[in-house]
């Protein structure tokens, strides 16, 4: 389904499921390079990302930042990435909780956790853009305590970037999942310092039985911190979250059914939940995870307010985020642009799977930028 604001007709538009892809892609790494801590009292945007160097942002956050909470974080720098060529338009790029600022590939760091999209010549073209991606507070520090975050803050935090930066125009936020959340709530903060928006994934506020699932994954973190476990109860709450994120058809595509010989041996589909999990143990923390978990389950804008051009993306199987609620968000928006509703096999995990959808609309929304 797609619709486009001022249409008085809806357009039906199918996209077809595409099979998983490769990770690898053909474009070369990117160079690493950090600077020193930057105070936020710089006046313009540094010369810093050339040729194929993307380059770390440490950026200092105030004594006095406070959370809506009240708390104040532990960490001291908020850390930015640089990608692509210096003096291009900026597009802002976020992902989902286990996103961060390594958004395209590195010589140093691996495969970028989206460089299906962002790469030479992709869809978030780096020879047009430059392209900013940050790391989520809090940090997966040991022994930290869980914060009351919300993801006003997190826009709090990138504008503390976009500050140390010389403050400039975002030509575009493109926000997935999680990222999609902080997207609306910046240009629900900060309507001036945006141009539009790319929503994927995401909705003005966070489903009950979302939060249902999430509150789960919560207490077996919990738990397993108390029984002096914490790395288990990462795997553990990662295999429950790998069901939220697919669907059932996948599955059923999968794997077989095939029973083991005795009870408590494993399903082929249990051993690959297993095998996610025991991945993704020592990639966060318990702490960090309940506190970004509960961070988007506080998820609250209110559309009406947000004034800035939406496009608009919803995948008719994911479970998250489900698609009645995006078309809710579609309905309320006053600067809605374009609203894209489409099929796939791979549920909330659709924006990372469907490059060629994906990458199609974000195409289309970052054509007319212009230097």
């Amino acid at each position: 389904m797609e619709r486009r604001s001022g249409d008085v007709s809806t357009v039906c538009h199918r996209v077809r499921g595409l099979a998983e892809q490769d990770d690898a892609d053909d474009d070369m790494a990117f160079d690493t390079q950090t600077l020193e801590p930057l105070q936020t009292s710089l006046s313009r945007l540094p010369k810093i990302a050339r040729g194929n160097v993307a380059v770390d942002l440490p950026v200092e956050i105030p004594t006095d930042f406070r959370l809506q909470s009240g708390e104040r974080l532990a960490q001291r720098r908020i850390t930015g990435r640089l990608h692509g060529r210096e003096g291009a338009p900026l597009v802002v790029v976020a992902g989902g909780i286990s996103a961060g600022r390594f958004v395209h590939r590195t010589e140093t760091n691996g495969l970028g956790w989206w460089s299906g999209a962002v790469s030479i010549r992709g869809p978030i073209d780096l020879n047009r853009f430059q392209v900013l991606a940050f790391d989520y507070a809090p940090e997966s520090a040991s022994g930290a305590r869980p914060v009351t975050i919300t993801t006003h803050d997190q826009a709090r935090l990138l504008a503390l970037i976009l500050d140390a930066i010389g403050d400039p125009i975002v030509s575009a936020f493109v926000g997935c999942s999680y990222g999609g959340m902080i997207a609306l709530a910046f240009a629900e903060l900060f309507p001036e310092r945006v141009e539009q928006l790319v929503v994927v994934s995401a909705a003005h506020r966070a489903h009950p039985q979302a939060t249902a699932w999430r509150g789960i994954q919560r207490r077996i973190l919990q738990l397993a911190e108390a029984a002096g476990r914490p790395e288990d109860g990462v795997a553990l709450a990662r295999e429950l979250a790998m069901t939220t994120y697919r669907t059932a058809e996948e599955f059923a595509d999968r794997f077989e059914t095939v029973a083991p010989s005795r009870v408590g041996g494993s399903y082929p589909v249990c051993d690959y939940l297993t095998a996610r999990g025991r991945a993704y143990r020592t990639h966060t923390t318990p702490s960090r995870w309940l506190s970004l978990s509960d961070s988007i389950d506080r998820h609250q804008v209110t559309p009406e307010a947000i004034v800035t051009p939406v496009t608009l993306v919803g995948f008719a199987s994911d479970r998250l985020v489900p698609i009645e609620d995006i078309r809710e968000l579609a309905a309320r928006l006053p600067t809605l642009f374009r609203f894209v509703e489409a099929p796939s096999l791979f549920g909330h995990d659709a924006f990372l799977k469907e490059d060629e959808a994906v990458g199609a609309i974000l195409r289309a929304a970052l054509k007319e930028i212009t230097q």
